[in-house]
C-alpha cells in the first residue's frame, strides 16, 4: 500500500482537526494491512510488528495511527506531477501539446515578423527623412527572412507537430524507463 492509503479512510486521521476522533476497527485494519504487508516484505521484524500490531489494537483516536505507519507510507500527499512528466500522459495528450507548442511556434514566428518590420522601418525612415531618399529599403531584407520564417512553421504544420509527437513519445519512454533521479 501506498500513500492511496489514506484515501480509503472516510476522515483523514492525518488532520489534526480529526486526530481527537475515535478510531473504528476498519480504521485499525488498514492500519494492520499495511503493518503486515511491510513484514511480509521484509520491511519490520519480528518484534517490531508485534509491537505495533499491539499499538493499534489500543489505538483509540484516529490521530494514534499514523505515527505507527510513518516510515512506511508517506503521510504527506503525492505531489502532483510535473507539469515536464510524460509518465502516464495518453497520445491525445501528446498530441495536444505538440499542437500547443507549433501554435506557439506561430505565435512567436509572427511576431518576430511584426517586432523586427516596426523597428526596421522606423530607423530607415529616421535615417532618411529629410533625405532624397535613394538608398536601398534593407528593412525589406529583414522582412523577408522573418516572414519566411512564418510561411515555414505555418507551411509545414502537420510535419512540425508530427516531429514533436514524435519527440515527445521518446521523452515519455525515457522517463518511464528510467527513475527520476537518474534522467
Amino acid at each position: 500500500m501506498n500513500d492511496d492509503l489514506w484515501s480509503t479512510f472516510p476522515i483523514d486521521p492525518r488532520e489534526r482537526a480529526h486526530a481527537g476522533l475515535r478510531a473504528s476497527d476498519q480504521d485499525r485494519d488498514r492500519i494492520t494491512e499495511v503493518l503486515s504487508s511491510a513484514f511480509a516484505d521484509g520491511r519490520l521484524g519480528h518484534d517490531e510488528l508485534e509491537e505495533r500490531m499491539s499499538a493499534v489494537a489500543g489505538a483509540r483516536t484516529l490521530g494514534e495511527l499514523p505515527p505507527l505507519v510513518a516510515d512506511l507510507v508517506p503521510l504527506k500527499p503525492t505531489p502532483a506531477r510535473s507539469p515536464k512528466s510524460l509518465v502516464g500522459v495518453s497520445p491525445a495528450e501528446l498530441q495536444r501539446r505538440a499542437e500547443d507548442e507549433w501554435r506557439e511556434r506561430r505565435r512567436a514566428a509572427a511576431l518576430s515578423f511584426l517586432g523586427s518590420a516596426l523597428v526596421c522601418w522606423s530607423v530607415w525612415i529616421a535615417v532618411h527623412v529629410g533625405t532624397d531618399g535613394g538608398d536601398f529599403p534593407w528593412p525589406l531584407i529583414v522582412n523577408a527572412v522573418t516572414l519566411l520564417n512564418v510561411v515555414r512553421v505555418v507551411g509545414n504544420h502537420e510535419q512540425i507537430v508530427r516531429e514533436r509527437v514524435q519527440a515527445l513519445e521518446k521523452k515519455q519512454a525515457r522517463q518511464q524507463r528510467w527513475p527520476k533521479s537518474l534522467s
